[in-house]
């Protein structure tokens, strides 16, 4: 059924995604325009669901005009849901994952240019242990393309503490940088086109 939200732009879409992300296949609607709207609810603060980065983000707007853009992102195929037995759990679809997955490889390196930037120790690198390996493995290659060997001592920690194919790659792309190799920026370029493309979201749900 069409939501009678329109469209989002894209400043939104990347929001509710990354609200999502918080909560996949652990919680539902509710629990997302909850994150979103900035609930003081005592399930939200205990979560610590208030330290998302978009936490509050339609914060002015009334509940229903929230819970009516999600379900514009699950019309337009950038969330969907799975039951888990009789709850229905919000779920991120493939073309909602690689955005986000993109995003979330962005959002780490920032943070890895923050903490150099204000010369701050480096932290245990088994905060990266176990997430998503698709994820972990475009983070990788954001640093190859980057060619800052800056982040050379947080490859080193990190490489320490990670399961065998992590390190493989991790050492790769120290190499890498540490031999100033040139990467193939065509890759780079194909995947923000494919991003791009993904950002346009799918009506197809809507009409079957």
């Amino acid at each position: 059924m069409e939501t009678a939200t329109q469209s989002l732009p894209e400043h939104e879409i990347l929001a509710i995604l990354r609200a999502a992300d918080e909560i996949i296949a652990q919680g539902g609607r509710t629990l997302l325009a909850k994150i979103l709207k900035g609930s003081r609810e005592k399930k939200v603060l205990a979560l610590e669901l208030d330290k998302c980065p978009v936490y509050g983000y339609f914060k002015p707007e009334k509940m229903e005009a929230v819970k009516e853009k999600i379900e514009w992102m699950i019309d337009y195929d950038f969330l969907d849901i799975q039951y888990s037995g009789k709850l229905p759990m919000i779920v991120f679809t493939e073309r909602g994952w690689y955005i986000e997955r993109d995003r979330r490889a962005d959002e780490f390196l920032a943070e890895w240019d923050k903490w150099i930037e204000e010369d701050q120790p480096i932290p245990d690198m088994t905060y990266l242990k176990d997430r998503n390996r698709g994820m972990i493995l475009l983070l990788l290659k954001k640093v190859q393309e980057s060619g800052e060997t800056k982040y050379i001592p947080y490859l080193e920690a990190w490489e320490q503490v990670d399961y065998k194919k992590v390190r493989a790659e991790i050492r790769k792309t120290i190499g890498m940088l540490k031999s100033g190799e040139q990467v193939d920026r065509s890759e780079a370029l194909e995947r923000q086109q494919e991003w791009n493309e993904a950002l346009k979201g799918s009506a197809h749900r809507i009409y079957s």
